[in-house]
């Protein structure tokens, strides 16, 4: 019995090893592929990123790149080479027009992968790139395309970066950095730069968003004050280079007395101006459909015990946003003995 019962084991053993589609071995086989395409889409990406740089790729930029031996790079950049991806030679490495197409499909699903984390799912800044840099290498090009449509074909990641479109042009991105920013002007911001991940952390802690309107108030060589919605913010001058602003038209600059939703007192009235360009995707939709278009009248009608969320009236109904939510709504104050509301 004893014999029957090993046999028994070995024999269900074997299968569950070798089932295939979902024995044990098949799960290997999948997360060795799954590694191998990563390290070479992420190789493809580093190159890309150093000719964009105007910088020469190399075995040694690849290694510290991707964390790899210098005998791991050189078999990647082998690899790379048979399939037509790239040139390596004695000036450095490069991508074959073949290779560059390649590059900038995986940036194309990685920033649409970020903008629909930001758009659909609400998904914090901080966390965007590190989510991404998975999602990049399982997406299909169908996949990706879908993505595309269902978000409303962006041009910019929530980051500011440009998606490079299906048939890889890339957009300029025609922006100054702060630090070359004239003070006392205002600018919108374009983009902001998410590493070294350390720097875009004080930037996201300071508020600073693209698309928010900022002004320098005063500067030097320690660094700036920038001012942002009524705010300002002290950065360093390194942390400063690292956020790139784009002229403001007149006429896009939020009314003098406008006011943040969510800066609204308890029992005031506004009349909602626009929502901020920031709100994008999902969490725009959300917000037109519930009525808070242009026009519209909207007034606090309930505090709860944190402050967050809070209840608004709306066209006769009450809804809940939360203080993320009702900060993407710019509004104008009302009198409180306006007619009742549309």
């Amino acid at each position: 019995m004893t014999g029957l019962a090993i046999l028994l084991v070995i024999a269900v053993t074997a299968l569950v090893l070798a089932i295939p589609r979902f024995g044990i071995l098949a799960a290997v086989r999948r997360f060795r592929a799954y590694r191998a395409r990563e390290r070479s889409e992420d190789g493809l990406k580093h190159i890309l990123a150093c000719q964009h740089e105007s910088k020469t790729a190399s075995l040694e930029s690849l290694a510290g790149a991707l964390r790899l031996s210098a005998n791991s790079a050189l078999r990647l950049t082998s690899r790379l080479q048979a399939a037509g991806w790239i040139r390596s030679g004695a000036s450095g490495i490069a991508l074959t027009p073949r290779g560059e197409r390649r590059a900038l499909e995986i940036v194309r699903a990685h920033r649409l992968w970020e903008r629909h984390l930001s758009d659909d799912a609400n998904m914090p800044m901080a966390r965007l790139h590190h989510a991404a840099e998975h999602a990049e290498h399982t997406l299909t090009t169908e996949q990706v395309e879908q993505l595309d449509a269902h978000l409303g074909h962006p041009q910019h990641d929530p980051h500011g970066d440009p998606i490079p479109s299906a048939d890889g042009r890339v957009a300029p991105l025609d922006a100054l950095s702060l630090t070359d920013w004239p003070v006392n002007t205002p600018g919108r911001i374009a983009h902001i730069e998410d590493e070294p991940e350390a720097v875009f952390r004080r930037i996201l802690a300071a508020g600073l968003r693209p698309a928010q309107i900022v002004r320098i108030r005063d500067a030097g060589p320690d660094g700036m004050t920038v001012e942002s919605e009524g705010t300002e913010h002290r950065l360093d001058a390194a942390v400063a280079a690292n956020v790139q602003v784009t002229r403001v038209a007149e006429g896009d600059l939020p009314p003098a007395d406008a006011l943040r939703l969510s800066d609204l007192s308890r029992g005031a009235r506004g009349e909602v101006i626009e929502l901020g360009p920031a709100c994008q995707g999902f969490s725009r939709r959300r917000l037109l459909d519930l009525g808070l278009t242009p026009g519209a009248r909207v007034e606090v009608a309930l505090e709860t015990a944190f402050g967050d969320p809070r209840g608004f009236r709306i066209r006769g109904t009450t809804i809940a946003l939360r203080n993320q939510q009702a900060r993407q709504v710019w509004i104008r104050p009302l009198a409180l003995d306006l007619e009742p509301q549309q």
